[in-house]
């Protein structure tokens, strides 16, 4: 049988059960819209909460001094832990597991006033690097730099909001705004993002001063020390040095407070690594779970179309009975059976597919709430479905072609003569 008539008989034989191959290629196509779609609406959650975070701050953690809950050095428990402005640089020389360890002061209801308009906010001072740290974006002038800090100049890198509350649209940059009793020049406007969690406020909302510039125009109030400080941020070099980072943190701010280093209530880290992780792991099973719902969908489909061609075989015995008695080998009676199969599967799930990317790209053109970046069809989704497609058509093929080839010649005509 030539390659041409094996594709005539195949059709001719499917277009013999229009309704039931019509359906079981339906079942087919709807498990592989099932798969792409479910792992693509995995893959734009994870990605989405992956931008929300970056925008918070690429792999940080955030040090917070506590009250110590163990005793350590004769000291008891429950003992208030501070952090001085000169803690960073002994931690940073202590932990070379981490790349950034920056102090981090934060004044809440500061009084703002620019020549338009005045308002409360919050203020924070730290060191250049904060900017990439923190994922500050630049949309008008810069942030302040390492010269701005050993000069402690009186300038000022604004929040995309607060910008537009201080001067309704206005340019900004160079202008003269009061932080408190004092003048700053602005140098630079933050470029807006989204943030879904902070431990300060909304960057968005906050004025930013070099860090010696704050410690010596906001000091805090007694009866705290003038060189308190609130929080250290911290980077690892790398994410595998992560945990090394943490540990070195926490044992250089016991050594210099005098508390036990497994003691995490005196310093407490928020970690948001592990807060990524823990949600990585939360998208990937529901990937993983929904992308089953469709394998499931998929494999009952499969049913489906064993179903149909152990039928198609078994109406067409004499046929395939006339076809062996007229020389017809067992391995051309496997092939045709097999073809009509994966003619059946491909083309379902070719369809399926071009019907679940379509889908993906229309619900992309909707605006998306802030953790979700769309549906995103991965290249891996779709060679898994291929690769599903395959193993169903050949499972599905397998007995139905064992009982093709199985046809005993003369019995299927006596048969069918008798019949």
């Amino acid at each position: 049988m030539t390659p041409r008539d094996l594709i005539a008989e195949s059709l001719r034989t499917l277009a013999a059960h229009r309704l039931r191959t019509a359906l079981t290629m339906f079942g087919i196509a709807w498990g592989i819209v099932s798969i792409v779609l479910m792992v693509a609406a995995g893959e734009g959650l994870a990605q989405g909460q992956r931008k929300v975070a970056e925008a918070f701050g690429k792999d940080i953690m955030i040090v917070f001094p506590g009250r110590t809950s163990l005793q350590a050095g004769g000291t008891r428990a429950g003992r208030q832990v501070t952090f001085s402005a000169t803690d960073h640089e002994s931690v940073q020389s202590e932990s070379p597991a981490c790349a950034h360890v920056l102090p981090e002061l934060g004044r809440h209801d500061v009084p703002v006033r620019s020549a338009h308009n005045s308002a409360s906010l919050v203020v924070t001072g730290s060191l250049p690097p904060f900017a990439e740290v923190r994922s500050l974006g630049v949309a008008e002038g810069r942030y302040p730099g390492w010269d701005d800090e050993r000069e402690a100049r009186r300038v000022a890198f604004l929040g995309s909001d607060v910008r537009d509350q201080l001067f309704a649209g206005r340019p900004a940059a160079g202008e003269t705004i009061r932080v408190g009793d004092f003048p700053y020049t602005v140098v630079g406007v933050m470029r807006s993002k989204e943030q879904d969690s902070g431990y300060d406020g909304q960057d968005v909302q906050k004025v930013f001063l070099p860090f010696a510039t704050m410690l010596r125009d906001l000091p805090e109030l007694p009866p705290a020390r003038p060189d308190q400080i609130d929080r250290i941020v911290v980077t690892p070099r790398s994410v595998e040095d992560h945990e090394a980072c943490k540990a070195e943190v926490r044992r250089a701010l016991a050594r210099l407070h005098g508390f036990d280093p497994r003691d995490e209530e005196a310093a407490g880290i928020w970690d948001t690594l592990e807060d990524a992780k823990a949600f990585r792991q939360l998208t990937d099973g529901m990937k993983y779970f929904l992308g089953a719902v469709g394998v499931a969908t998929l494999l009952v489909g499969g049913i489906g179309v064993m179903n149909v061609m152990l039928v198609a075989v078994r109406e067409r015995t004499r046929e395939i009975g006339l076809r062996k008695a007229l020389g017809a080998t067992r391995r051309s009676v496997v092939r045709q059976v097999f073809f009509e199969t994966g003619v059946m599967v491909f083309v379902s799930g070719g369809l399926g597919l071009l019907a679940a990317l379509g889908t993906c790209r229309l619900v992309n053109l909707l605006p998306m709430p802030q953790f979700f970046a769309g549906l995103v069809p991965t290249w891996g989704s779709g060679l898994v479905a291929f690769a599903l497609l395959g193993t169903v058509a050949l499972l599905s093929a397998v007995y139905p072609a064992g009982r093709a080839a199985a046809v005993d010649p003369i019995e299927a005509l006596r048969h069918e003569a008798g019949g």
